[in-house]
């Protein structure tokens, strides 16, 4: 019997990590991979849209400022493995205007980034695709990503148990606090009826409703405003992806959405814990964080290999999978198990990494969506809501904060 199909408020949430040929290191390997392509426009057109075809609710898009490496804090020589890649920012951008309803969410590096481009990139964006822009905050603790800025010295990290690493993980981390309050504050500099556009009187602008934002912090100051008029959706959805204390206080201060890594029901459970525990030590107000799970995803091959088998030939191929995400290798029916039971711990949704873009993709859009609908966890039509913040249950139509009536 299939289960009652729950309202759009309630229903869970399905979005997806793109990442080259897919998250396992190998994944350009087979058979199916396009390598050829990475660095095409056609090449993420057609992931995206098979995302959007398969009613996913968004996408996010990885990006650095250095090369892949199999290190967390170096570049590594390796050549067995895809390096290289095209701005997740403009990936979006060209896919905005072929796709209609998915959420496009590319992750932007604060650290070596002025927040002002940042705003401006993204309010662009929101425009491109009418409202469904959205970003993932990522810092950088990379000395070779540094180099290529050249604005600060960065220290070479020997590991996770560094003695160093916790000072500039609390530094990084407040900086793009920082950048993504200026990046906010510049989304609100136009009003939303700032531009009159009247040729008879010749009046483009009300300038009183355009504003400074004047931000004086310790790591930059802008004074503003935006180029850029406010972007369709007001405030683009703001997600960061986080393992920690700190980078859960990174969320709840300054995030809508986050991606966390439980490596099973217990830890799931802890996790949303951390969670509340970092919203009440930020002051949170207004919305709670959509916490979403991150799992690496290999789906049978329906009537050929199983996943397990794929995973297993592919790890002897090269470098084997190794994650900070818990990996799921099996049926539609299995993954959709885990997807259930972290539903019913409360978490609105889960991000899916596919191992093989071009084959694991896919097969969530058609194997595993069509088995929660059957369960009811999804629903059978794509949901109407005209925003990313709409579809992901935000408030909408919420004022500059420098307008008369707000102030």
């Amino acid at each position: 019997m299939t289960a009652p199909v729950r309202t759009s408020a309630e229903r869970l949430r399905i979005g997806v990590a793109l990442e080259g040929a897919g998250w396992h290191p190998a994944a350009w390997r087979e058979p199916s991979s396009r390598p050829a392509e990475l660095f095409t426009p056609d090449y993420w057109v057609d992931l995206v849209r098979t995302a959007e075809a398969g009613l996913l609710d968004f996408v996010t898009i990885e990006d650095s400022l250095a090369l892949q490496s199999a290190e967390p804090f170096a570049g590594d020589e390796r050549t067995d493995e895809v390096r290289g890649r095209l701005d997740a920012l403009l990936i979006a951008s060209r896919v905005a205007p072929v796709t209609s309803r998915i959420g496009l969410i590319p992750t932007v590096t604060v650290t070596h980034t002025e927040p002002f481009h940042v705003s401006t990139g993204l309010a662009t964006l929101d425009y491109a695709s009418e409202g469904r822009a959205g970003w993932q905050v990522k810092v950088s603790a990379r000395p070779d990503e540094s180099a290529h800025v050249g604005r600060r010295e960065q220290p070479q990290l020997v590991g996770l148990d560094d003695p160093a690493l916790p000072g500039l993980v609390a530094e990084y981390f407040d900086e793009a606090a920082d950048v993504v309050e200026v990046v906010r504050r510049l989304w609100d500099s136009w009003e939303d009826d700032a531009e009159i556009r009247d040729a008879a009187t010749d009046r483009f602008l009300d300038a009183e409703k355009v504003h400074r934002v004047d931000f004086e912090g310790r790591f930059f100051s802008v004074r503003g405003p935006s180029i850029t008029p406010r972007p369709p959706q007001g405030q683009p959805v703001v997600a960061a992806l986080a393992h920690a204390e700190v980078p859960y206080l990174l969320a709840a201060r300054s995030a809508d959405v986050v991606f966390v890594t439980p490596a099973d029901t217990a830890h799931a459970r802890g996790i949303l814990d951390e969670i509340a525990a970092a919203e009440r030590a930020a002051d949170r107000a207004g919305e709670p964080l959509r916490v979403f799970a991150d799992l690496v995803v290999l789906l049978d091959e329906p009537g050929g290999e199983r996943a397990a088998e794929r995973l297993a030939r592919l790890d002897r191929l090269g470098r084997p999978l190794v994650s900070d995400a818990r990996i799921v290798a099996g049926s539609a029916a299995e993954l959709a198990d885990v997807i259930a039971e972290l539903d019913a711990l409360g978490y609105a949704g889960v991000r899916l990494r596919p191992a093989v873009a071009t084959d694991d993709l896919p097969r969530i859009a058609g194997d595993l969506v069509a088995e929660l609908q059957r369960r009811g966890l999804l629903p059978a039509e794509a949901d109407q809501a005209a925003t990313l913040r709409g579809l992901l249950g935000l408030p909408e139509g919420i004022p500059s904060r420098y307008a008369a009536s707000v102030a």
